[in-house]
């Protein structure tokens, strides 16, 4: 399959949290629009089952089983782009995880501590190791972080996770006001609910919750992975070139209400 037209044709795309969810259909998307891609997630089953789908559309892609709460898994995963591929040119950096919601004063300790972990820690090292190959490179290069909507705003999701979200965005604005010069650019995107495994889960502890969801939503539905795959891809590739520093609502207009 030709993908000389794609937006992504030519680039090596790093997608975290790719077993799954908004990554896997982001993945897709990247593929489809002739990305090389680079798959972390800490399932190796489920990521080498999308690599192989990905693979028998004609995408070179390559694997790397971790976590992105650990440094040198982050480290292995970007030096394998740069190892295969010779360079690192885009991340998008989607991988994270929410607990049981509660009211703040009865949030347990490792909860919050597992939230912050992995949506704000895993997002701080995954910049710092993409930011580091793409100086080395020389040639610049576009990183989208996934926040939430939970990340401008209040939600049902809880503090912990509101409070990661929030954090991804300063740290999205911060990078980008640093590394412009070097040709880097950092966007983020508010993310509104999506059919995932995180998803079907909150459905699953509260049969009601999604139609309760559905009427809080203008469009009244639940976001396909690859729809937002699209946006992010799109902010990884030229065409969103002068677009740095800024967070896209993908939520099906939620945050207009």
């Amino acid at each position: 399959m030709s993908h000389d037209g794609g937006l992504l044709a030519g680039k090596v795309l790093l997608v975290t949290g790719a077993s799954s969810g908004i990554g896997a259909g982001t993945a897709r998307v990247a593929a489809r629009q002739g990305a090389t891609l680079v798959l972390m997630a800490r399932r190796a089953r489920r990521l080498g089952e999308l690599a192989d789908e990905l693979r028998g559309t004609g995408a070179e892609v390559a694997c790397a089983e971790g976590d992105v709460t650990r440094s040198e898994d982050v480290r292995r995963a970007v030096r394998l782009a740069v190892d295969r591929y010779g360079r690192l040119d885009a991340a998008f950096n989607n991988a994270g995880v929410t607990r049981e919601p509660a009211p703040l004063h009865e949030t347990d300790d490792a909860d919050f501590d597992t939230v912050l972990d992995v949506n704000l820690r895993g997002v701080w090292l995954c910049m710092k190791h993409e930011i580091r190959a793409m100086l080395a490179s020389g040639t610049g290069g576009a990183i989208v972080n996934n926040s939430s909507i939970a990340g401008v705003r209040a939600t049902s999701a809880g503090a912990p996770y509101a409070a990661a979200k929030h954090a991804v965005l300063g740290l999205t604005k911060s990078a980008a006001a640093q590394y412009a010069e070097h040709g880097i650019r950092v966007n983020a995107l508010a993310t509104g609910l999506t059919r995932s495994e995180m998803s079907e889960g909150i459905f699953a502890r509260d049969p009601a919750a999604e139609e309760r969801m559905r009427r809080r939503n203008p469009q009244g539905r639940v976001a396909d992975p690859e729809e937002v795959g699209q946006v992010a891809v799109w902010l990884c590739s030229d065409q969103a070139s002068f677009v740095t520093g800024a967070t896209m609502a993908v939520d099906g207009g939620a945050g207009a209400w």
